[in-house]
């Protein structure tokens, strides 16, 4: 099977590593699109010893010659973009990368931010607080307005008269919201539409109709690569609701969030970090609190990119694995942060869950019933030799390739790429 148009997804609950298989994937591909979510992802990527950190461009901006789409899915930050593109060495432009953002994609607005902050906080101090976690950076909020069609497109910045009367409509009513339910002040219409305006002035070289773009792409036999955010188990359908994130993070999404229909892919590429973490509220079956959750978060670096809080730690999961395997139709593993597990006494792998004496290996579709299972173990022996220098499957430890195999012969989904370090040469394919 050709793999010209690939979905690559997070198979866990988010920071898999997404961003720096997609940097390496990119190196192949011709087009490189985001698909959903928000400012509230960061893929971090790492380039000659430097660390670069996105959290709305797509990754493949740090290859030369690529067409760059951010898709109507995706809920855009301007305060956010702007940054990122100025942050840029050298700018798209000068390395002929084309950056096109769909004019369809909604706007993060300043009311967004504070409502998600003011929401978050009026949830945790009510009796058995029900928090969900959120990275205050509005997504939710905007994704409410998208969906209640009152929503600010990207296309509207570039229009004002459109601009005027949608803004005007939305600072009424969540002034209303602010004033009244929150106590707080209301918003400064004339400030906000002013700034609205400098960010269409700064966006509209970049705006365009990312349908069309993409679909040239594949008439054209280009090699398409779809960057999700976030992970299968915080999908707003298929996760551990209400502990997810508010868009579409599944394969699924590449459809509508990237505008492409689903027969023209060829391939689903799960990322799955060798362990599991998770940020935010939510049950999490295999957390470690102790001593073996800190020893992985502080040798894996695990440390929110958006944010910087501490991601809770735990072993791998195959229950929930097989769970992602299923709802996304993997083709293909790509598994990171192998290294960090060289060292331990043993590693341990959840394969089924026990709920009142009952074992089960079927993840179940209620957050609430998770909450009450626990995991069930299998052990294995670890590896002591520093891995980061392999690169072929055979130059790994015995215990590492067993490993492997075990996670396929569970999933029935290959291996293709295995991530033994941070950087794009740490990287070692096998059938991919």
């Amino acid at each position: 099977m050709k793999n010209d148009v690939q979905a690559l997804i997070g198979a866990q609950w988010g920071d898999e590593g997404k961003g720096r298989v997609v940097d390496v994937l990119a190196r192949e591909a011709d087009v490189v699109v985001r698909y959903q979510g928000g400012a509230n992802a960061g893929h971090t990527v790492i380039v000659g010893g430097k660390k670069h950190v996105f959290h709305l461009l797509p990754s493949g901006m740090l290859y030369p010659n690529r067409l760059c789409v951010v898709g109507n899915g995706v809920v855009l930050d301007p305060e956010q973009f702007i940054s990122e593109v100025n942050g840029l060495d050298p700018a798209p432009e000068k390395i002929g990368t084309r950056l096109v953002v769909s004019g369809g994609a909604h706007v993060v607005m300043p009311y967004h931010k504070r409502l998600d902050v003011l929401s978050e906080q009026a949830r945790a101090a009510k009796p058995h607080g029900s928090a969900i976690g959120t990275t205050g950076r509005g997504i939710g909020s905007c994704y409410v307005d998208k969906y209640n069609r009152i929503g600010i497109r990207v296309e509207d910045l570039v229009r004002p008269e459109i601009l005027e009367n949608k803004l005007r409509m939305n600072v009424e009513e969540k002034s209303l919201i602010l004033e009244k339910i929150y106590g707080e002040p209301g918003l400064n219409f004339g400030e906000l539409y002013e700034k609205a305006l400098g960010w269409g002035r700064f966006m509209a070289p970049y705006i365009g109709d990312s349908s069309i773009e993409i679909d040239s792409a594949a008439k054209n036999g280009k090699k398409i690569l779809f960057e999700g955010a976030q992970g299968t188990l915080l999908d707003v359908d298929h996760g551990t609701y209400p502990f997810v994130t508010s868009s579409s993070c599944v394969s699924g999404g590449c459809c509508t969030g990237g505008t492409l229909s689903p027969g023209r892919f060829d391939r689903v590429i799960g990322v799955v970090k060798a362990y599991c973490t998770r940020v935010g509220e939510g049950p999490f079956p295999t957390e470690d609190h102790g001593v073996i959750g800190e020893r992985l978060r502080e040798k894996g670096d695990e440390y929110g990119v958006t944010t910087g809080r501490p991601r809770r730690c735990g072993w791998l999961d195959i229950v929930a694995l097989n769970y992602a395997a299923r709802i996304n139709g993997l083709g293909v593993i790509a598994l990171t942060k192998l290294d960090v597990l060289s060292g331990f006494d043993e590693l341990k792998v959840c394969t089924e869950y026990e709920t009142d004496g009952r074992r089960s290996d079927v993840f179940p579709n209620s957050a609430y019933v998770l909450e009450g299972v626990a995991p069930v173990y299998e052990s294995f022996p670890s590896w002591r030799e520093d891995i980061s220098k392999c690169r072929t499957f055979d130059e790994l430890p015995a215990a590492a390739r067993d490993y492997i195999g075990f996670i396929e012969k569970s999933t029935g989904v290959p291996v293709g790429l295995i991530g033994v370090g941070p950087g794009r040469e740490d990287t070692i394919f096998r059938n991919f």
